[in-house]
């Protein structure tokens, strides 16, 4: 397992994290079971994201004599009530929740205190007006957390917050698709097929700019959604019109500016594994982009939006204003440059 830097917190994460959705719903036995897979592949950082109760127990039980092993990314302002899963702004209810998922996890700090999915600027105000982010200052200033982050899809709001300079670590949405799209309060946005309808090839210039701010102020990204909920890994539900590898969307992430920790959002064993033996990939399974980087920017854009972003030929040529022709044989003589470029890496 490779580590890195988060940012400037002076924590050392793995490269593969571990997202809290495979631990849900499982009884301790499968809890322990994950933690177990972790700890040998070298996975130290987990998301806390739920409130579940059962799965914070578990956890915290399953750390037993180990939990200094690992980089907790507990989140405020997630509740459970009335049996389900509630974000708050309400001062009291965050208090609580947060003194319950301590206790639950029988821990008194956790490294990083996340504010939980602040998706608008007038939220975003609230948090740091309101007595939230406050709340947060306190924590750290009494050793309970060790680093003050924000969890966001929204790279409009994600920027106001780390410009701020009241965070150190971000949490967001990262792969291929989603970084195509502008920002919007919607987070479905990010999964709505029609966005992916229209001519979409370059990375949306806020979400470029997101990044490489986080790296010259030295905040840290942690990744979720590298996977798109799944849906970039299934060639039916892809917004790119084809299936990626799970090495591909990892790799992307994590070749972002900033980035030090992809959270797998693995739901068993085997995918577990199968995300930790990302490290023992190989270059050319991890990395689509160099066969990209090879080809001419014209050649390189309408591949990627027929193939990935799934534009017809013909749509490719109206938003260009060139013939159809002209795009198919553009494409056909770009994938001959991209199998010589391969065939000579190999």
């Amino acid at each position: 397992m490779q580590y890195r830097a988060l940012g400037q917190t002076g924590l050392t994460v793995s490269e593969i994290g571990m997202g809290c959705e495979g631990f849900v719903d499982k009884p301790y036995e499968q809890v322990k079971e994950l933690v177990d897979i972790m700890e040998v592949g070298g996975v130290n950082c987990i998301d806390l994201y739920t409130p579940n109760p059962e799965f914070r127990s578990n956890l915290g039980r399953a750390l037993r004599g180990r939990r200094d092993k690992f980089v907790l990314q507990a989140h405020l302002c997630t509740i459970w009530k009335d049996g389900q899963y509630k974000r708050t702004r309400n001062l009291e209810e965050v208090r609580e929740g947060f003194q319950d998922q301590l206790t639950r996890l029988e821990t008194e700090r956790v490294e990083i205190g996340m504010i939980h999915y602040v998706d608008s600027l007038a939220d975003w105000e609230a948090v740091r007006d309101k007595g939230v982010l406050d709340y947060a200052r306190e924590l750290k200033n009494q050793g309970v957390i060790r680093a003050i982050g924000l969890s966001s899809h929204n790279p409009e709001v994600a920027l106001a917050a780390v410009r701020s300079g009241a965070i150190e670590v971000l949490m967001f949405s990262v792969n291929p698709c989603y970084d195509l799209l502008p920002a919007s309060e919607d987070v479905e946005q990010l999964w709505n097929d029609d966005n992916y309808d229209k001519p979409l090839v370059n990375m949306d210039p806020q979400r470029q700019a997101l990044y490489e701010t986080c790296q010259r102020l030295g905040v840290g990204i942690t990744v979720m959604k590298a996977f798109g909920g799944g849906d970039l890994l299934n060639a039916e539900l892809s917004p790119a019109g084809k299936a990626l590898t799970l090495y591909q969307c990892l790799h992307y992430a994590l070749t972002r500016p900033g980035v030090a920790s992809v959270m797998s959002g693995a739901r068993n064993l085997e995918e577990l594994k199968n995300s930790i033996a990302y490290e023992e990939a190989s270059e050319t399974e991890r990395d689509y982009a160099a066969a990209f980087a090879s080809l001419p920017d014209k050649q390189a854009k309408r591949i990627y939006a027929y193939y990935f972003l799934g534009l017809t030929e013909s749509a490719i040529a109206k938003s260009e204003g060139v013939s159809v022709a002209s795009v198919s044989e553009s494409i056909q003589r770009g994938l001959r440059n991209m199998e010589t470029f391969l065939k000579n890496r190999l």
